[in-house]
């Protein structure tokens, strides 16, 4: 498959609702939408970073940069035979894992395509639909917090994860419990914790929580073993986890019994491939994570999803709870908790492109000669 042409858009599209995490407030996503050329075919991808380094240290205005100036230059005009050849191009550049991961999702569309052939499919898929969660942000009130909860419980999602931060935890986690006893409950604290925080994290061995993401720091992994083997409620690994590698330290110490996957984090779709066999060789389960995409990051997410160890309902819930109109044509929708996976070659997703043409900030088509790095 050659790659013939690319091209950049940056686009922003406004959240339906305030979300609140221990980061912050965010009302808006900025992302860069990235299409790929290549033998009358177009591969699609979206980046996960934020504008700013609140989750790793990735940024869009950096992403934007290493893309039109180095990683589209050097494998433009180049024919690759599949996606393990355009990561080894790749790999030697150190970090930058969420916009190597971006360009790596389009070359997998790309081929897929050429192959005639879903995603899930030549991953090695087994399932035709996912389980699915919501995620709720930090409310401004409890009773705001017990009304979602019961609205997603009535829509048929299978678990309902709680942001929290210091002050804001045991009595919200109670709270939920009480209301709602049968809940699938789990709580994210986005790195805003430390070792001096045990007595909380006991504490919330009280509500009957499946786990507790990402407690303490976010390029943390030792503390994490030491904080599990001082409570009951297992331990989810996020930001700690950023490649195969890591995944396979932490479990091996203990540092956590789950972890949420993200393609973007830990390089792209075939490092996540990777970390689901080795959670599946310690017989541990993973779940699918979510960085608030839009439908074309959402759907490589949801066809990543059906690989095995998936087990645990993950972040890829209906698109309508985000936008008011998203970037694709296909209906990304769950019901009964459950998230179909988008049907025909490569993501299986079409471009609107009245949409993001409206909603661009700033594009830029690539060539071999824009750059001969």
């Amino acid at each position: 498959m050659k790659i013939e042409a690319a091209e950049l858009r940056l686009i922003s599209l406004p959240l339906k609702f305030r979300f609140e995490t221990s980061f912050g407030v965010q009302t808006m996503r900025h992302l860069i939408v990235l299409t790929l050329y290549g033998e009358g075919l177009e591969g699609y991808a979206e980046t996960v970073m934020e504008y700013t380094p609140h989750y790793r240290e990735e940024t869009i205005p950096g992403a934007w940069a290493l893309l039109e100036e180095l990683l589209l230059p050097k494998v433009l005009g180049r024919d690759f035979a599949n996606p393990e050849q355009l990561w080894a191009e790749i790999a030697g550049f150190r970090g930058n894992k969420m916009t190597k991961a971006a360009l790596e999702m389009a070359f997998w569309d790309l081929w897929c395509k050429s192959l005639g052939q879903p995603l899930w499919k030549v991953l090695g898929g087994v399932r035709s639909e996912i389980p699915v969660g919501i995620s709720l942000g930090i409310e401004p009130s409890l009773e705001a917090t017990l009304e979602k909860v019961g609205k997603g419980l009535s829509e048929g999602y299978q678990r309902i994860k709680l942001k929290i931060k210091p002050g804001w935890d045991v009595k919200l986690a109670l709270a939920v419990r009480e209301a709602y006893p049968e809940a699938n409950l789990t709580v994210d604290a986005n790195s805003a914790y430390s070792l001096n925080h045990i007595a909380t994290f006991k504490a919330l061995d009280a509500a009957g929580l499946d786990y507790i993401e990402q407690p303490l720091a976010f390029d943390d992994i030792l503390d994490h073993a030491k904080l599990q083997a001082a409570i009951s409620t297992s331990i989810c690994l996020d930001e700690s986890i950023t490649s195969p590698e890591d995944a396979r330290k932490a479990l091996e110490i203990g540092a956590g019994r789950v972890i949420n996957l993200k393609p973007g984090r830990v390089g792209g779709i075939l490092a996540s491939r990777k970390v689901h066999d080795i959670t599946q060789s310690y017989g541990l389960p993973v779940w699918m994570g979510g960085m608030l995409e839009a439908g074309i990051g959402r759907a490589a997410n949801i066809h990543v999803a059906t690989l095995p160890m998936f087990i645990k309902p993950g972040d890829t819930s209906s698109a309508s709870r985000y936008w008011q109109e998203d970037i694709i044509e296909e209906a990304l929708e769950a019901k009964n908790g459950l998230m179909p996976v988008p049907q025909g070659p490569g993501l299986g997703v079409t471009l609107k492109r009245d949409l993001i043409q409206n909603l661009t900030e700033k594009s830029a088509y690539v060539t071999k000669t824009t750059n001969n790095l």
